[in-house]
């Protein structure tokens, strides 16, 4: 056996046999930051989905009534339209840098925790010769 597949007593290190496996079922290593992007990406093809319907009602409007009234709703539609789109962009940015920022504080103090333990074991005397 490996020496890094070996704990400080000597005794096989359940985790490095098992791998990532263990580690998630263990919930020693998180899954939400692949998630988070993953919900993410999801989140803004939503948004431009909406966007896009939003940019139809605009066109539809300007085609249905094309007097310069209707254009110029049409107009206002759109340019409030594009600034609610980029409002939700941000927004929803924000919500997951917030949630990402969250769980980057839970792996910083598993990482604390871990220094603070290893720094209270005391190191073993020298043998005499």
């Amino acid at each position: 056996m490996p020496a890094s597949k070996r704990s400080l007593s000597g005794a096989v290190d359940p985790k490095a046999v098992h791998g990532l496996f263990w580690d998630v079922m263990t919930f020693d290593r998180l899954l939400t930051g692949p998630i988070t992007h993953l919900i993410y990406w999801a989140g803004l093809g939503i948004i431009a989905i909406i966007g896009f319907g939003m940019v139809g009602a605009a066109v539809g409007l300007a085609v249905r009534d094309a007097s310069i009234s209707g254009l110029a709703l049409a107009l206002a539609l759109l340019v409030a339209e594009l600034l609610v789109m980029a409002a939700l962009v941000l927004i929803w940015r924000g919500v997951c840098e917030f949630y990402m920022a969250v769980f980057r504080i839970a792996d910083d103090l598993r990482a604390l925790r871990l220094a603070s333990d290893a720094a209270a074991v005391p190191a073993r005397p020298a043998p005499e010769a």
